[in-house]
């Protein structure tokens, strides 16, 4: 039975393996905001229902491209007279906000230019990211773990002896691509019945980095 601790007939090393991968993204996901804004509060709930309708509508029909398809927060929201006592009500504001995920990068410009092309419809993004069952974690964790085998060899190289057991392995940390700071913002006036030329995007490279530490047990070194 190998001793847990280190003893002259059986020395340790514990190393540290560490991976770092570029990778393509997997989806992109953009949020969309369709608003409404008007004197009567009935009125307004139509018109931004309606406007709703025409984007989950139009993100619908581009079929298997859009992963996921969700309804976020929604609010209507009385604005007060600037002037006046009492409880008048000046206008009413209603928004819808919307999550749209792609995998089909083909798709995201086209899709993503006729939704800001709607009546009062911003569109935020895209956020690139990564599935959480992306093969490219497991791809860092399996680079790391062979890094930290490769150390641990080149250490009992270096004092005449071999690697004898494997002792411990703690996966130290995996760390996903981070949260971006913000996407692009696009508001189109859609005063005419042209749409415009769909965007060309550009995907953004995600960077997924893994540590592991290992520890094990070494035949004597031949001193």
């Amino acid at each position: 039975m190998t001793s847990p601790h280190p003893t002259p007939e059986a020395p340790q090393v514990a190393v540290r393996g560490e991976a770092r991968l570029e990778v393509d993204p997997e989806v992109a996901r953009i949020t969309v905001t369709v608003s409404a804004r008007g004197t009567d509060r009935a009125a307004t709930l139509a018109d931004l229902t309606r406007r709703n309708t025409l984007a989950l509508d139009l993100a619908k029909t581009y079929g298997e491209a859009v992963e996921k398809l969700e309804t976020g927060a929604f609010s209507i929201t009385p604005e007060p007279g600037k002037h006046g006592r009492g409880e008048r009500i000046r206008a009413y504001h209603g928004t819808v906000l919307l999550t749209v995920e792609l995998s089909d990068f083909t798709a995201l410009g086209e899709l993503t230019t006729r939704l800001a092309d709607l009546d009062l419809t911003r569109v935020d993004g895209p956020w690139w990211a990564l599935r959480p069952d992306s093969p490219a974690y497991a791809e860092a964790r399996r680079t790391a773990v062979e890094e930290a085998v490769q150390r641990a060899r080149a250490y009992a190289t270096a004092l005449g002896t071999h690697l004898a057991a494997l002792l411990e392995l703690s996966d130290t940390g995996l760390v996903p691509p981070p949260a971006p700071l913000g996407g692009m913002r696009m508001a189109f006036a859609a005063e005419s019945a042209d749409v415009p030329p769909p965007l060309d995007l550009e995907p953004q490279r995600q960077t997924v980095t893994a540590e592991v530490t290992a520890r094990f047990t070494m035949a004597p070194p031949a001193l």
